[in-house]
């Protein structure tokens, strides 16, 4: 979105809201003494819908769950979902739907950094105290309290996962011939500043621009520059269509299996993967890719076990899979902010809950979160994974090895931490 029109969509927010919106409030929106509405834009149709599109509907499986187990300090969720198509002005507009005519109490899980950047900039979600709980991107920037102070990320950033990349590369490849193919914007220039953190220097860097991995062109001119440089090792920073592309083009051009893939979290999903086409599945194999969640084929995990009960439930045709399991996790996690905030619950009472207590609240994830009167940081770290001829991911060694670090200087470490117990029938 051009800033001109950005600027635009800004002024006529602004116009549309009603003063009273900008004061603290007793009677807030989207809460009563039994319910409380939140509200998602995401992506259910469009370029990033398959995979993407289960999320909403897994947050609301969770949440239908915890309903029928009665509620959150005797409230019942209702999510309220909308469709942005990964387009920024058009998340802007759903999420000025969400808060003026939906009266959400809260948004929770929007997807993109560009969608999250735009609205929460157009609908001035800080200046008006309204929480963005959990934004699913791996931009740094977000889990800065003074620049985002009612947004709060639950990935581990994109600089804290080129910094773990880095180090796995320079431990495992050390001396090899290296390359990079990665998203020239936000996301991709969050991960090269962590890979120069890291010290890790590329033999060769593709950058590519949000979208041109829909033109077959670009593909193949990677492979064609890929087979010029020979790398032993190729990291994939880009998102899953991004994979697609890079796979194709690679049995097209003949260059499968001619250098070890590692792909970002982001770029990893098998199941968009499929989705486009099933025949590439098998393509993954071998390559190593990485998470912070539990593995989505891991049934002998509390949370995961969980989460299959509950889905199969209520999404019996669906498969399974780390987007199912990133929908759950965010909706577990809002229940517990909420829960920790107290029946007397208020905006600001939710974020404070979050930033006090949120390191401490129960999670599925593997890693610890980050929350703090001064980081809106989620995750911080993750585990390695090879990928099977089924595109499941799979720790190496049969166990999660998980490495923490933070999006600044600090070291990349094994970490030590012990996930607090799941409460009692995951509720």
């Amino acid at each position: 979105m051009t800033a001109s029109a950005v600027l635009a969509v800004a002024a006529l927010t602004v116009t549309t809201v009603p003063a009273q919106a900008f004061n603290p409030r007793s009677n807030e929106p989207g809460i009563t003494a039994t319910t409380i509405k939140l509200g998602i834009t995401s992506p259910l149709t469009g370029i990033a819908a398959p995979g993407y599109n289960k999320i909403p509907g897994a947050m609301k499986a969770y949440f239908d769950y915890v309903n029928a187990n009665g509620g959150v300090n005797g409230r019942k969720i209702t999510l309220v979902s909308k469709d942005d198509q990964y387009i920024p002005t058009t998340a802007v507009a759903k999420a000025n739907e969400l808060i003026l005519r939906d009266k959400v109490f809260a948004l929770v899980g929007t997807l993109g950094t560009a969608s999250t950047k735009a609205l929460t900039s157009s609908t001035q979600l800080s200046r008006r105290g309204i929480p963005s709980l959990f934004v699913n991107t791996g931009w740094s920037g977000f889990a800065d309290k003074k620049a985002y102070p009612t947004t709060f990320a639950i990935l581990p950033s994109y600089q804290m996962e080129a910094k773990i990349i880095a180090k796995f590369v320079k431990d495992k490849y050390a001396g090899k011939k290296i390359a990079l193919i990665y998203q020239d914007d936000d996301f991709g220039r969050d991960a090269l500043a962590g890979f120069k953190t890291a010290g890790l220097a590329f033999d060769l860097a593709i950058p590519y621009a949000s979208g041109a991995q829909a033109l077959p062109a670009t593909g193949a001119g990677w492979i064609t520059r890929l087979k010029a440089a020979a790398p032993d090792v190729t990291v994939m920073f880009g998102v899953s269509s991004a994979t697609t592309a890079l796979l194709g083009a690679a049995a097209q051009g003949g260059w499968v299996g001619k250098t070890q893939f590692i792909l970002g979290s982001v770029g990893g999903d098998a199941t968009t993967i499929a989705n486009t086409s099933r025949a590439l599945v098998p393509l993954l194999t071998g390559a190593k890719g990485l998470s912070f969640a539990p593995a989505p084929t891991d049934s002998s995990d509390e949370y995961i076990k969980l989460f299959q009960t509950i889905y199969a439930a209520a999404q019996p045709s669906q498969t399974f899979d780390n987007n199912v399991v990133a929908g759950m996790s965010n909706a577990f996690l809002a229940v517990q902010a909420i829960k920790a905030a107290g029946p007397k619950l208020t905006r600001k009472g939710l974020i404070n809950a979050i930033e006090t207590k949120g390191a401490t609240l129960a999670n599925p994830f593997l890693t610890p979160l980050g929350y703090s009167t001064t980081s809106h940081v989620g995750a911080t770290g993750y585990w390695f994974g090879t990928y099977n001829s089924a595109g499941a991911l799979t720790p190496d060694g049969g166990k999660y090895t998980v490495y923490t670090t933070d999006s600044g200087t600090g070291p990349v470490v094994e970490s030590t931490y012990k996930r607090p117990a799941m409460p009692a029938k995951g509720l």
